[in-house]
């Protein structure tokens, strides 16, 4: 296996894939509707969650370069994260694409699943930054090889979900053409996901998705049963967004808590977030899965993370299976 440094191959995506999936996507796009709700039988059940990215200050690596953990003493690894995650009583540890050495091998990815295997920790996951709104061409080909290249790490670690983003249309595209390359990169992925029974999770994430029709749309014009919703519960910076979640919640195939909303716009103050709303809005919706912890606040998150467990514990209650 090559290292975890992004692929640059201009082969990823041939021109032929990327014209038929603009063709699906120019079809379907139209449709503002979303596609049809996840229909779980049984009743709603979380599993809980940590993610790596709360702690991103002291890892060694960010996103392939060396970084000064934030406290020596406090460093950690991913293995370290994955211990972390099982004392803190967590059902799974998400690692992000980010905090890996970009050196690691398949050996490295294999103990990484053994350990956490051993530790009774489920790998609920895998998260990578990519941006598939972009002209056609080498940069977005690279792109979507890095995408295939965690999907193949996600599968290596006995993961079935990985975290996606859309992107912010590039200068040279209007919006429109922006979705278009988006979901037709997300097509060519979402084809080789299946391949390996993995999950993409479209995150709400800024861009072209920042709010739930954006996001719905998005997911309706690929329309694939390995593509679903990755919901941030403090990513939509809109009037209400609890309201958006509500909406989104029915299409998640994973769920990422952050402790704080912010009403409007980025420059809004924070507030804290409900956590016995957000668990409403999950239940009522008939969530089955993980609900992560991503901490983004501002306090010490080994001092922070542990009290916000207890609090999603208690607002989970009887919903933890």
């Amino acid at each position: 296996m090559s290292s975890l440094t992004p692929t640059r191959l201009a082969s990823a995506l041939s021109r032929r894939d990327l014209l038929a999936g603009l063709a699906v996507a120019a079809v379907s796009g139209s449709q503002a509707t979303a596609a049809d709700p996840i229909k779980r039988p049984g009743s709603p059940r979380f599993q809980l969650g940590l993610a790596a990215y709360g702690f991103r200050k002291f890892f060694p690596w960010m996103k392939g370069k060396p970084q000064q953990p934030a406290e020596a003493s406090k460093a950690l690894t991913i293995s370290s994260f994955i211990d972390l995650a099982a004392d803190l009583g967590c059902d799974g540890a998400e690692l992000t694409a980010y905090f890996f050495d970009p050196a690691t091998s398949s050996d490295d990815l294999l103990a990484l699943r053994r350990q956490a295997y051993l530790r009774g920790v489920a790998i609920c996951g895998t998260a990578v930054g990519n941006r598939f709104t972009l002209p056609a061409g080498p940069a977005l080909d690279a792109e979507i090889a890095d995408v295939k290249t965690w999907i193949d790490h996600t599968a290596m670690l006995g993961s079935s979900h990985l975290r996606v983003f859309a992107g912010t249309a590039a200068k040279e595209l209007s919006e429109e053409e922006a979705f278009r390359q988006c979901a037709a990169s997300l097509e060519v992925c979402c084809d080789y996901a299946a391949s390996k029974g993995v999950m993409l999770g479209l995150e709400n994430h800024g861009g072209i998705v920042a709010t739930a029709d954006g996001l719905l749309k998005l997911v309706e014009a690929v329309k694939s049963p390995w593509l679903g919703v990755n919901l941030d519960s403090g990513n939509f910076r809109t009037a209400d967004p609890y309201a958006d979640l509500a909406r989104c919640a029915p299409y998640a195939v994973n769920v990422q808590y952050k402790v704080e909303i912010q009403r409007g716009s980025r420059e809004a103050p924070k507030e804290p977030a409900d956590a016995a709303r957000v668990v409403r809005i999950l239940r009522d919706a008939g969530y089955q899965g993980f609900l992560t912890l991503e901490y983004e606040a501002a306090e010490d998150p080994f001092e922070a993370v542990p009290r916000h467990l207890d609090e999603l514990r208690e607002a989970c209650g009887p919903l933890l299976s």
